[in-house]
C-alpha cells in the first residue's frame, strides 16, 4: 500500500488546504476526525477511536469501525496509527490534531516521531498552520523559496545531519534536544534534502 491519511481531531484546515492532500489507498479516522474528513468531502474507510467525542450519527455501511473504550491507555491518534502498521504503507499523512489543547499538539508531534513507526518510509503531519515532516533517515521536501524551515531534534540529539538546498546549510553535524540551533532557516531552492544518520527531526514548514 502507497498512501494511507489519517484524520485525526482538533484544528480542521480548509478545503483550499486540503486540496494540498494526494489522493489516499486508504483513509482512517481517529475518532472526532472523522467529522473532519466528512466536512472536507472524504470517504472514510475505518473509524477507530472511543467515540467519545465525534458528532455524525449516521454512519454508512461500508465504513468498518474499530471502537476502544474510553478509559484506555493510548489516544485514538495512537490507536490509528497502530492499526496503520499492518498495511505497510510507504506514507502516511495525519491531518488535524493540532489547535486544540496544547498537551494534545506537544502529544501528536511526539508520537509521529516514534521509532515505532520507522518501517514508515514518510510521515506527515498536515494542519491548519502548515506541514511537518519526520526524519529518521532521509527525506526531500518542496518548498517555495525564501519559506521558512525549521528542524527539531525529538527524543534526543539528532547526528550526522546534513541538509542541501537551505540557507543554511549542516554537513554531519548534530542538533541537540533542547537546542534552538535548527529554528528558522529557510529554502534556497525549491528542493530540499534532509538526511541524519542517527536520532529523528521534525522538520516544520510553518504556512505563510
Amino acid at each position: 500500500m502507497e498512501t494511507v491519511l489519517i484524520f485525526a481531531g482538533g484544528d480542521s484546515p480548509g478545503p483550499e488546504v486540503a486540496e494540498e492532500l494526494p489522493a489516499s489507498d486508504l483513509t482512517i479516522a481517529a475518532d472526532s476526525g472523522y467529522d473532519r474528513a466528512v466536512e472536507l468531502g472524504f470517504k472514510v474507510d475505518v473509524l477507530v477511536g472511543d467515540l467519545d467525542s465525534i458528532e455524525t450519527e449516521l454512519m454508512p455501511n461500508h465504513l468498518i469501525v474499530e471502537r476502544y473504550p474510553v478509559d484506555k491507555d493510548a489516544t485514538d491518534l495512537e490507536l490509528a496509527i497502530s492499526r496503520v502498521l499492518v498495511e505497510h504503507p510507504q506514507r502516511l499523512i495525519v491531518v488535524g490534531g493540532a489547535g486544540g489543547r496544547i498537551d494534545h499538539e506537544l502529544g501528536t508531534a511526539q508520537l509521529l516521531c516514534s521509532k515505532r513507526w520507522s518501517s514508515i518510509d514518510e510521515i506527515d503531519w498536515m494542519t491548519g498552520r502548515g506541514w511537518s515532516y519526520v526524519v529518521h533517515r532521509r527525506r526531500t521536501i518542496h518548498g517555495d523559496l525564501g519559506t521558512t524551515i525549521s528542524l527539531i531534534p525529538t527524543g534526543g540529539d539528532a547526528s550526522g545531519v546534513s541538509t542541501r538546498g537551505l540557507n543554511w546549510e549542516l554537513e554531519n553535524e548534530t542538533l541537540k534536544h533542547g537546542s534552538t540551533r535548527g529554528l528558522s532557516n529557510a529554502f534556497s531552492s525549491p528542493v530540499a534534502e534532509i538526511a541524519v544518520s542517527a536520532g529523528t527531526l521534525l522538520a516544520v514548514v510553518p504556512r505563510s
